[in-house]
């Protein structure tokens, strides 16, 4: 079984149709259209996702305007972010090469030698498993990204922004990956390489919308799902804001491992120690 999204609508920048490229925005994915055999077959969600990234941007930048609020986007700032995250998949390859760098090849190893269980690749428990496992695996790696120095001296890259908007997603650290795959390894021991492939991105991507101020509640899935208002709190800077927050997809993992704290007083947002400068290259290699 191939998964749905090999039909694509290449298009020149745009190699799915809309609405397949929105609702992958909000991990609106089913296991028959994301289950493959083998990782040559897994597509590079994250580079398909980036001219809906701009679209989003651009659509976040028109309603914040229509609403009164011209300072939502600071030019200088914006720019910044775009750039950090262009050079982080310029260093990346922004190719194939990319899922199959040295630390992907670690998880395909350990999975074809010590495996402890044959999972088949096109089962939705499997998937189900993975979804789960893979959320898990980032949410102790982001929690770990705070709290241990030289991990942190690469994710600062992410919240040094002052502002808050869907450019500030794209502010990713160009050293990051090298620190976050081990947390995806041990998922190797059941899971095969394709399926973790394709979450592994899923989780990154889920990630893009959360970063606004436009989406105040979702209501009862406040509980279940990271929300705009719970990353809110995980970019603020405020003492009640410092270390909080750590959810990929599901803010559960907070509630059961006692980092979570709901938005309250208004967010301060930044590190720390401001950066105080614009260069999309010094961001990265600057340790507030």
């Amino acid at each position: 079984m191939a998964g749905a999204s090999n039909v694509s609508v290449d298009s020149g920048i745009f190699k799915v149709d809309a609405l397949t490229g929105f609702r992958r925005l909000f991990y609106l994915i089913t296991p028959n259209e994301s289950s493959f055999a083998t990782t040559e077959e897994v597509p590079q969600y994250m580079v398909e996702a980036g001219p809906f990234f701009l679209i989003a941007i651009g659509l976040e930048m028109m309603i914040g305007h229509l609403q009164g609020n011209h300072q939502m986007y600071r030019v200088n700032d914006s720019l910044s972010s775009v750039g950090a995250g262009m050079f982080m998949m310029l260093i990346a390859g922004v190719s194939k090469i990319f899922f199959h760098s040295v630390e992907f090849a670690v998880y395909i190893w350990l999975h074809e030698n010590y495996r402890l269980a044959d999972l088949p690749w096109d089962s939705p428990w499997t998937w189900l498993l993975c979804f789960l496992s893979v959320d898990m695996g980032y949410y102790w790696f982001h929690r770990y990204a705070h709290e241990i120095n030289f991990m942190w001296a690469a994710h600062q890259v992410h919240h040094s922004s002052e502002e808050y908007n869907l450019s500030t997603a794209l502010r990713q650290s160009v050293l990051q990956r090298y620190t976050s795959w081990v947390f995806y390894v041990p998922i190797g021991l059941l899971v095969p390489p394709s399926v973790a492939m394709v979450h592994i991105q899923f989780n990154t991507l889920y990630q893009f919308w959360i970063h606004t101020e436009l989406i105040n509640t979702v209501g009862p899935l406040e509980y279940i799902l990271n929300t705009p208002s719970h990353h809110r709190v995980h970019h603020g800077r405020n003492r009640y804001c410092i270390d909080k927050n750590y959810a990929g997809t599901l803010i559960i993992w907070d509630r059961m491992f006692g980092t979570f704290e709901a938005e309250s007083e208004r967010v301060v947002y930044g590190v720390t120690h401001p950066i105080n400068s614009w260069n999309p290259i010094y961001i990265q290699v600057n340790i507030p």
